[in-house]
């Protein structure tokens, strides 16, 4: 299962709209690796500057990695936290995730980092299992 989807968040899926900061806080809660990644990286994306920030460290374990799978898999998800952090998210391998600026700024860097060439150059012998 993707989410931990308290009751009454599924019940208000049920009835109609959704309240975005109750889904939000519901993927906080059910990813929380997931979420202090992309918080950390959206926090030093905006005290750093430039036009992204990124992580290349390895999940610590498969329960890590599954929630960034998840996390970035899902495009509700993924569009619910870009909108909560105000960037673009983008995603290599299993683990290297980036937070992009939302403004055209960094649309070559971002289109460099998701290109079939910025893939390729990210592949190791360790993240072949990954």
């Amino acid at each position: 299962m993707s989410l931990d989807v308290p009751p009454a968040l599924l019940e208000q899926a049920e009835r109609g709209e959704v309240d975005e900061a109750a889904f939000v806080d519901c993927v906080r809660t059910s990813l929380p690796y997931a979420w202090d990644m992309i918080s950390s990286l959206a926090v030093r994306l905006k005290v750093d500057g430039g036009d992204f920030a990124d992580n290349q460290t390895p999940p610590p374990d498969e329960q890590a990695r599954g929630q960034l799978l998840r996390a970035l898999a899902s495009d509700a998800i993924r569009g619910a936290l870009e909108r909560h952090f105000g960037v673009r998210l983008a995603f290599q391998n299993c683990h290297r995730v980036a937070v992009f600026q939302p403004d055209p700024s960094a649309d070559d860097r971002l289109a460099r980092f998701t290109s079939v060439r910025g893939q390729l150059l990210n592949q190791s012998p360790e993240l072949r299992d990954c």
